[in-house]
């Protein structure tokens, strides 16, 4: 399946290819296009593609090869430039004296009087200004004109109602126009935010500018940046004043092929390629304006042939930009991490071939549109969800597995059978993935798209990546990045695009790299607020965090409330109330993997061997344990208690034990109690237990071991109770005269020392086990006699 999908918006219908082409397309989506007619005539026609209806604005009697067109936000005027003749026509028929290019502006509303705006021989381009939407009807329309000389000027017209709702132009003389631009080598026109890109010759370097034109008229130049570009063009290159495909083809031949793209967060960058010299090679540069470097890119082609034009074309996706070589490559690029090679998906083969343009004359005039110059057709471009789950299941790179992984969480909207489809494909592929954790990975990335919507700015702080050093390595493909001067703004109080430009523009002064947030911040964290809770200090701070936890723990209970799948309990840790926002998002793993595996929700008991099922789920959640270990990240209350059980379940003895002596299975009082419980004494539970009883921390120990009602659990409280008393009584231990010995039924010397002793130490208020009144020195006694008894095969009474 291809990556990228068309939807076509505009095209041929006609069994001529030739007699019909897209020649503008204006601010408000609509699309001028031209035909020719059954005697040769030439029309103009716009397409609107909100309503889908076709409305014929002008015909020439005669056959013309229409090189710019342009109609007014109310349709009364229309600006059309086109070649009269050719040089060898004009040599032929004698017609030297007459212009080559001729440039109309005519009134259509309804069609009346025909004016020459320009009739000289270097080509010329038409663009009206349209103001902004929902604006009432005009008497002044504003039209750009750009020379193949290498200037653009304003006209302003204005325009009167006669009867009979008739629009003409009311100046009869000259038109007031303005200069906007001179020596310009390169420019492009931005018809949906009504900006003006061009680039001037400046000492060593050129420089890109910028034009802003407003609604009030007035037009001011904004932006100035410095590019390393060697342009050592002629002859002038347009991008988005008009699509005559004869001349760009032309040009584009021997051309520095460049545009500008922007993107809705304030991204701005400059994608330009330049034809290589080297047969099996071709580099292009995205410079990524507001983030301050660009990138090169050097590809070793397959396949090539010498004929072959090498000319990369360049879309506007908004969060990427794409490079495409027909029957190459396709590469798309992070415009709002580009730092992050490991978020640019770079495809060969079929999952980059675009069956419907197959060809290098491509052009992005709107956001998520491109049209084929050659044809004359017009589509929407968007990347298919479909198409990329699947490369993400058939991938064997980790480089195209973790950029398809965050395109599929950044691009497309989180709905449950999408977020079933990634955890599904990361409960299969954990052990296959070798350079990045694919639980981390979905986690930061799910959390980055959930939070940076509803924060400003929230994503220049968190790049959302545990990745942050990761160099991943495209077969066939090199970068080298370079440091490039941030643009230079020139007005105050920016709006919209421009406010969040320059928001970035500040963030790359002020704030990167040294206050992007790191991991190590939060454990320095964490580890200050367990050494509060240790010292029993109760700070506000350290109360409102609690209160915080509370909060989030109180809607736990609301998860799966019509079925609960995974049986988490909710039991306190007061570690994991600290940091809870993330929750859900491993509680959704959890519910998916559960699904998955088609466990029940009734699982956790003891009493049987799990299955195969079981124990996959067991893997995947010492994965989430270690992924959330490496982000310092808090897991569902009873995320343990679960871990743990299945454990046991499912790992024999010794794997149990190792497990827990590492680290990876925690002992928790949920788990530990029923387990104490619910399992007999047969000599393999017993060694279970013990071994179990044996590593638990001691407050845990006391109020657990208590639910095992056996000799050896006694015996080792007794023990741990005596080891206690011992070391409580510390250096206060003195030589004393013996006390009076207690009462005892039995004459045991040596256990009858013990106790004396430590009756002797209960009297000095030493109380190891308080809130187990039952555990005292009689306890020990009849212990320490019990378990004599059993040693020497004798019956205690």
């Amino acid at each position: 399946m291809k990556i990228l999908c068309l939807l076509l918006l505009i095209s041929d219908t006609s069994e001529n290819s030739s007699a019909f082409y897209v020649v503008n397309v204006e601010r408000n989506g609509k699309i001028i296009y031209t035909w020719k007619g059954n005697q040769r005539n030439t029309h103009i026609g716009l397409y609107d593609l909100q309503t889908k209806q076709n409305e014929h604005l002008y015909m020439f009697e005669r056959d013309l090869r229409i090189i710019s067109c342009s109609v007014n936000n109310e349709r009364t005027l229309l600006a059309v430039s086109f070649r009269q003749y050719t040089e060898e026509e004009r040599v032929s028929q004698l017609l030297q004296s007459v212009s080559k290019y001729l440039t109309l502006l005519i009134e259509i509303h309804p069609i009346n009087n025909v004016r020459v705006l320009k009739a000289v021989d270097s080509c010329v381009r038409v663009q009206f200004l349209y103001p902004v939407e929902g604006r009432n009807t005009s008497t002044e329309s504003h039209l750009l004109l750009v020379s193949e000389d290498k200037y653009i000027e304003q006209f302003d017209i204005h325009v009167v109602a006669e009867e009979e709702h008739k629009v003409v132009i009311q100046n009869s003389g000259q038109l007031p126009r303005a200069r906007v631009a001179d020596d310009l080598i390169w420019a492009q026109w931005d018809m949906m935010e009504q900006r003006l890109f061009y680039i001037v010759p400046k000492e060593s370097k050129n420089t890109l500018k910028c034009v802003q034109f407003y609604p009030d008229e007035n037009f001011n130049s904004i932006l100035e940046s410095h590019l390393d570009i060697s342009v050592n063009d002629t002859q002038l290159k347009l991008v988005n004043f008009g699509y005559d495909s004869c001349q760009d083809q032309d040009v584009a031949s021997r051309s520095l092929n460049l545009q500008v793209f922007t993107s809705k967060a304030g991204g701005l960058c400059v994608c330009c390629s330049l034809a290589s010299d080297i047969p099996d090679e071709i580099t292009y540069s995205i410079y990524f304006l507001h983030k301050g470097y660009n990138k090169t890119f050097t590809v070793s082609l397959e396949r090539t042939e010498s004929h072959q034009l090498k000319e990369v074309a360049f879309m506007n996706l908004d969060y990427y930009v794409a490079a495409y070589l027909p029957g190459q490559f396709l590469h798309l690029l992070n415009i709002q991490h580009p730092d992050l090679l490991c978020y640019s998906l770079f495809l060969t083969g079929e999952d980059a071939r675009i069956d419907m343009l197959q060809n290098c004359s491509i052009r992005s005039p709107l956001m998520s549109t491109v049209l084929d110059c050659h044809v004359g057709s017009m589509y929407a471009v968007s990347i298919s969800d479909s198409a990329l789950l699947q490369f993400l299941w058939n991938s064997k790179r980790d480089s195209e597995r973790l950029a398809a992984l965050h395109c599929a969480l950044l691009r497309f909207q989180h709905t449950e059978d999408l977020e079933m489809q990634i955890i599904w494909w990361i409960s299969e592929n954990l052990s296959t993935c070798h350079s990045f954790d694919p639980i981390q990975e979905f986690i930061i990335a799910s959390l980055y798209c959930k939070m940076c919507p509803e924060t400003h700015s929230l994503d220049k702080l968190l790049p959302y990546t545990s990745l942050l050093d990761w160099i991943g390595i495209i077969p066939g493909v090199t970068c080298a990045t370079d440091i490039i001067s941030l643009p230079v703004l020139e007005f105050q109080n920016p709006k919209g695009f421009w406010e969040k430009l320059t928001s970035n523009l500040e963030s790359v002064k002020y704030a990167e790299p040294h206050l992007h947030y790191h991991n190590n911040v939060l454990r320095r964290e964490w580890r200050n607020l367990s050494e509060e809770r240790e010292e029993r200090t109760t700070t506000a701070y350290l109360r409102n965090i609690f209160e915080n936890a509370r909060k989030v723990l109180a809607h736990l209970d609301t998860w799966d409330s019509e079925e609960r799948l995974v049986p988490l309990f909710q039991e306190e840790d007061y570690q994991q109330q600290l940091l809870m926002g993330l929750l859900n998002l491993v509680h959704r793993i959890m519910k998916e993997v559960w699904r998955r595996y088609q466990l029940h929700s009734c699982i956790f008991c003891f009493d049987e061997r799990g299955s195969t099922g079981e124990l996959a789920v067991f893997h995947i959640m010492s994965r989430i344990l270690e992924a959330a270990n490496g982000m310092c990240m808090p897991l569902p209350p009873g995320f343990h208690t679960l871990h743990l059980g299945l454990g046991v379940r499912c790992l024999p003895l010794h794997t149990l034990l190792h497990y827990i002596d590492n680290g990876v299975l925690h002992l928790t009082e949920t788990c530990v109690r029923k387990l104490l419980k619910d399992l007999d004494d047969s000599e393999k539970n017993e060694k279970l237990k013990f071994s179990i009883v044996m590593r638990l921390p001691e407050a845990l120990g006391q109020k657990v071991c208590q639910f095992w009602n056996h000799p050896i659990n006694a015996n080792f409280i007794a023990r741990k109770y005596v080891k206690l008393l011992l070391e409580k009584l510390g250096k206060r231990q003195r030589s004393r005269p013996m006390p009076e010995r207690l009462s005892v039924p039995v004459e045991f010397l040596p256990l009858n020392y013990l106790t004396n002793m430590l009756a002797e130490i209960e009297k000095q208020g030493v109380q190891p086990y308080e809130k187990q009144g039952h555990v005292n020195v009689r306890f020990v006694e009849e212990t320490a006699l019990k378990h004599t008894m059993t040693l020497l095969g004798l019956k205690y009474s």
